[in-house]
């Protein structure tokens, strides 16, 4: 045998343990966004997985929020450019993506017999195939509050929106800031809008459906206009933060955990941003429901947690799949709950550990008790239009009275479920 042709022998073999290798050995891409709770879930789940399955590893990259990282979503999924495994929205968001086009079927995952049927329903898309397997807690909506702020001024949590405005005043009177805002975070701007949805459930039963089939809208029913006139009333009141046109997110988080301010209404997700940033804060961290007219119905306006979808234009469809399918299953959701402890989890049992926040055990009654929580309405309907946190924002800086605004809104809901292709719109 000449040395050439033990050159390429050699060669021939070293081609061929090479191509083994990279055969065995996948790495997925993975896009979720910034905040502190995904990122903390993530890590959780794919050092374990790594662990069950060394050939495996994780290329992740991470994506703002709100309205920027939906167009993010949307042009990645147009674009053929979507990682492998992607963390975004449940309900109506999750259908405006086409989902029978862009994400895998992950209906026969065996995970799936474990996972709440509540949950199930907000990814399954219109060919009745179930896309999205849960990541994460389920979410209330509503208003932190600062607990030594109440404690120092003597209030209570209120249970209707004219006590919250009286709680407002007091808290405005003895100079300090009631509410936090923080359109700097655009997307923060419709808390009072979007989280005030229990309310009008539980005065019109029947609104979700309506609204679908284009029989009321937000301007011309009153119980619905209602969220956007709470958010001109508390900005005509004086309450926010000087800086609130600037102001982001972890601004707000920061300042109703420090004292800064008394309240900000968001989503309960921001526990982690907490007990990352300001741990030491966190026992002074409350919540509670966005009040409405009738206390005998307060109750909380949830959102169903973000799911992890699969591409359907990945290389790794099978192993992206084997790994969404264990994040689904309770093994995986205990890790979970573990690091990100802000909310009950929606597979079976799957529990959250005995030492939760204070923040957390304000929560939780809510879902135990019949009648006093209803998914937000992006759960309920299909139809949410884009433009609603710029709208609101508008409102909240006095731009826009809430009459208008609720118009305007209405017309671009109308845009979103003619691209739906729903009847009667």
């Amino acid at each position: 045998m000449t040395m050439r042709m033990m050159k390429c022998i050699l060669a021939a073999i070293s081609m061929s343990l090479t191509a083994g290798v990279a055969h065995a050995d996948v790495t997925l891409s993975v896009l979720i966004d910034t905040n502190p709770e995904s990122i903390a879930s993530f890590d959780a789940v794919s050092k374990a997985y790594m662990e069950k399955h060394p050939d495996v590893s994780f290329d992740v990259e991470q994506r703002a929020g709100g309205s920027e990282g939906d167009n993010i979503i949307k042009t990645r999924l147009a674009t053929g450019e979507m990682a492998d495994i992607f963390q975004y929205n449940a309900g109506s968001l999750f259908q405006a993506l086409k989902p029978e086009q862009t994400m895998a079927d992950l209906s026969g995952l065996a995970s799936e017999a474990g996972i709440l049927d509540s949950f199930k329903k907000v990814v399954t898309g219109p060919d009745g195939h179930v896309r999205g397997i849960p990541f994460g807690p389920a979410m209330g909506g509503g208003i932190f509050y600062n607990r030594k702020i109440y404690a120092e001024l003597g209030l209570t949590p209120p249970k209707t929106w004219a006590d919250f405005m009286a709680n407002n005043q007091k808290i405005k009177a003895a100079g300090k800031v009631a509410i936090a805002q923080t359109y700097g975070t655009t997307w923060t701007s419709q808390l009072f809008v979007l989280a005030d949805f229990h309310n009008v459930q539980a005065e019109i039963p029947d609104f979700a459906a309506n609204y679908t089939a284009n029989k009321q809208k937000y301007a011309d029913t009153p119980a619905a206009l209602r969220g956007f006139e709470h958010l001109e009333e508390v900005a005509k009141g004086g309450f926010f933060n000087a800086d609130f046109g600037a102001a982001t997110f972890d601004d707000g988080m920061r300042m109703v955990a420090t004292g800064e301010a008394a309240h900000y209404p968001n989503l309960t997700f921001g526990i982690g941003n907490i007990q990352q940033n300001f741990p030491d804060n966190l026992k002074d961290l409350g919540f509670f429901a966005l009040p409405g007219t009738d206390a005998a119905k307060n109750g909380l306006t949830v959102w169903m947690p973000a799911a992890l979808y699969v591409s359907a234009k990945s290389k790794h469809v099978e192993e992206a799949k084997k790994f969404v399918d264990w994040v689904g299953s309770k093994e995986a959701c205990d890790l979970m709950a573990k690091v990100v402890s802000s909310g009950p989890y929606l597979v079976r049992g799957c529990e959250l550990p005995k030492d939760i926040p204070p923040v957390v055990s304000d929560m939780l009654p809510y879902f135990e008790t019949e009648g006093h929580a209803t998914p937000a309405l992006e759960f309920l309907s299909p139809v949410k239009g884009p433009a609603l946190e710029q709208i609101t924002v508008e409102v909240g800086t006095g731009i826009r009275s809430a009459k208008d605004a609720a118009v305007l809104y209405d017309q671009d809901v109308e845009k979103q479920a003619k691209q739906l292709g729903l009847p009667n719109w």
